[in-house]
């Protein structure tokens, strides 16, 4: 599995990042639970997300060998209920990463998390400092303020990068770096493989961490490959 640095002390490996110096790997919406939700909405698509999170962590869990893990929101899929599907996938998946110190910072999705972490005794916070590095979901400004913050890393928008060729689409999931209030903002793309994610060049991001992202930079993820693809203004839309 390849690995390239997206900012001094951070590598992209595979749909993760690790903070090298803190031992921990974060990743960002997994939203398991997500083919029973689209089943009830009439689109039949069958339950094989969980064994793909599942495979493509264990990869990138050997590469990186990291003490703790942070879940930066949007563990399951269902706003206001927990389905069956979120129930046993949830509680399989905290069981797969049990011999790791476990944070789940609370994404939009993850308004009833509280009784399956607390099955597993997994800590449930809106935000988490580590270091110099602030984790937050995205989906709101972060209420942690501290002078020695350096980086903050969020997801929520599942940032793809739309490549064309002769009417051809195909969405790559893609990380972002750039600046937010003077401090790094790195954006990650979503741990899910039933959607690729949202077009950058084509569509609105939703953070309000993200008004203009002109000049941050791409770097996308295809087979476990990170390719750098330089700053999103330089980037044809077609």
């Amino acid at each position: 599995m390849k690995e390239l640095e997206i900012i001094p002390g951070v590598k992209i490996i595979g749909l993760a990042l690790l903070l090298e110096k803190e031992k921990t790997l974060v990743f960002s919406d997994t939203h398991l639970g997500y083919e029973e939700f689209l089943n009830k909405q009439g689109i039949m698509v069958p339950k094989f997300q969980y064994k793909e999170v599942v495979e493509h962590l264990q990869a990138v869990l050997k590469h990186a060998m990291p003490e703790k893990i942070v879940i930066n929101g949007d563990l399951k899929h269902e706003f206001g209920r927990i389905s069956e599907q979120e129930w046993s996938e949830v509680l399989q998946f905290l069981d797969f990463l049990k011999d790791y110190e476990v944070i789940l910072v609370k994404g939009n999705h993850d308004n009833i998390i509280g009784p399956i972490a607390g099955k597993k005794n997994v800590k449930v916070v809106d935000e988490y400092k580590i270091g110099s590095f602030l984790i937050a979901h995205g989906n709101r400004i972060p209420k942690t303020e501290n002078r020695k913050l350096k980086t903050v890393i969020i997801g929520h928008d599942h940032p793809a990068l739309g490549l064309r060729e002769e009417g051809r689409l195909e969405k790559v999931k893609c990380f972002l770096a750039g600046k937010w209030q003077g401090k790094n903002l790195i954006v990650m793309p979503s741990l899910n493989f039933i959607t690729e994610g949202v077009d950058i060049l084509q569509e609105r991001l939703l953070s309000p961490l993200l008004d203009d992202i002109g000049d941050f930079k791409a770097y996308c993820v295809e087979k476990n490959e990170v390719m750098y693809f330089g700053r999103i203004a330089s980037l044809p839309k077609e």
